[in-house]
């Protein structure tokens, strides 16, 4: 890690794509509920458990139509999903809509981290130094992951439900309120 600055920055090569707008997304607890596991075996995959109700990736069509009115918005993936799929940002991706892979530029987990001090970080921390490295001109988080989060991020995280993710009331009001402030400074 790199020292002098508020919270982690690892020693990794500068994203592809730096700067401009961009909304960090965790995946479980968001898009659909945080109880997600992974099959064992060759044809395993992530599933829900307890929920019958609910389905992976539920609101990818929501979030798609919230960010409609935001095209320069980009998104960076911060969700554990990236480093259990061996950084492939694309496989993460799948269950996204065309639209919102598009946005996709990158996540806040890259291969040459040293994984194990990036998951003794709390997911603020793993976003604040993918900050630090990518510098975009604002940004908010969509996380249902809300314990330890520095104090100077707090006010850019959007905490969402962790059944309901982003189409709990509270929560999506907060980002389409969030989304206009960031339009409007930026």
């Amino acid at each position: 890690m790199l020292t002098g600055l508020p919270g982690p920055a690892y020693a990794v090569p500068p994203p592809r794509r730096t700067g401009g707008r961009v909304v960090y997304l965790d995946l479980d607890g968001c898009l659909h509920p945080d109880a997600v596991y992974e099959k064992p075996g060759a044809g395993g995959g992530p599933f829900i458990f307890g929920y019958p109700d609910h389905r992976l990736f539920e609101h990818a069509q929501l979030l798609e139509n919230v960010l409609a009115p935001y095209p320069r918005v980009r998104i960076v993936l911060s969700t554990s999903w990236v480093r259990r799929y061996r950084g492939s940002i694309r496989r993460v991706s799948r269950g996204l809509t065309p639209a919102l892979r598009e946005r996709v530029v990158g996540a806040t987990f890259h291969s040459r981290m040293d994984l194990s001090v990036f998951n003794d970080a709390p997911r603020g921390f793993q976003v604040w130094s993918d900050v630090l490295r990518r510098k975009p001109e604002a940004w908010l988080a969509l996380d249902d992951d809300f314990e330890n989060w520095p104090s100077w991020c707090e006010d850019r995280l959007v905490r969402t439900d962790p059944i309901f993710g982003i189409s709990a009331p509270e929560a999506l009001a907060q980002l389409k309120e969030k989304l206009y402030e960031m339009d409007v400074r930026g």
